[in-house]
């Protein structure tokens, strides 16, 4: 997710490159690849990342996002806003780790922000200003879309759009399997298959028919959609999904009872 909001960013041409410093645990191959593709500044030591950044981003894994805050803690200073896209962690825990007032925002983008399309939800914490939210809107809105949305609404939101494009993703498998089933070739499907998914998506985005109007509209009574649409009601393919959902909601409610 890093690396995905970094190439947005930089593709977008609103930040500069060398105004990035970046620094993960110990993983310094990956550190270098990055500062060569990209061209951001590795920082040495955890002090050099921290100490002089107007915006501190904390993306890492939940799991690890503890001995994160409690390793950049020495150096934070009051004034500096931090930004998470950490699942599952709030803004009130983040403050108690630090110990200080920090304005902290919280910021649930998807991977699509390396293009520049992510859908972001963001929220504020306690201490954050009105300045702060703007200059996260700001941030966020250079990769995509952002939608402000209450703290609390996040795990909805990391299981709906965070994991999202994972979803769609999984429909694309299925479709090329499908295809390849079929006798298309794989140049042949993927290009079908992707504009298909773009047309649907924007149609969703530019008129103003629900989903299941939109569907009917394809849908002819005894037509081939139909007949389709029928075997993914007869599998109950959207049961699975809204299943799907609700247990990735519930892992990121389960992941900030961890911390």
């Amino acid at each position: 997710m890093a690396e995905a909001i970094m190439e947005g960013l930089i593709k977008k041409e609103k930040w500069q490159a060398d105004l990035i410093t970046i620094k993960n645990r110990s993983n310094t191959q990956r550190v270098d690849e990055l500062r060569v593709k990209y061209g951001v500044v590795p920082a040495s030591t955890i002090e050099e990342a921290v100490a002089g950044a107007d915006i501190i981003i904390l993306a890492v894994k939940p799991k690890d996002a503890h001995d994160a805050v409690n390793n950049i803690k020495p150096f934070v200073k009051s004034h500096q806003l931090i930004l998470s896209v950490m699942a599952g962690i709030s803004t009130e825990t983040l403050t108690d780790w630090l110990h200080l007032q920090n304005p902290i925002m919280r910021a649930m983008p998807n991977t699509s922000a390396s293009i520049g399309y992510s859908a972001t939800a963001l929220s504020s914490g306690k201490f954050a200003m009105q300045s702060h939210i703007e200059k996260s809107l700001e941030l966020f809105e250079t990769i995509g879309t952002v939608t402000l949305v209450p703290e609390e609404k996040l795990h909805i939101v990391t299981g709906l759009s965070g994991s999202g494009p994972a979803y769609v993703y999984y429909i694309a498998e299925a479709m090329q399997k499908a295809a390849e089933e079929l006798n298309l070739s794989e140049e042949e499907a993927k290009t079908l298959i992707s504009q298909t998914l773009l047309g649907a998506s924007l149609m969703l985005k530019q008129t103003t028919d629900s989903p299941i109007e939109l569907r009917r509209k394809v849908t002819s009574p005894g037509g081939t959609t139909e007949a389709g649409i029928g075997k993914l009601d007869q599998f109950g393919v959207q049961d699975a999904f809204l299943a799907c959902i609700k247990r990735a909601v519930k892992r990121s409610e389960e992941l900030g009872r961890l911390n």
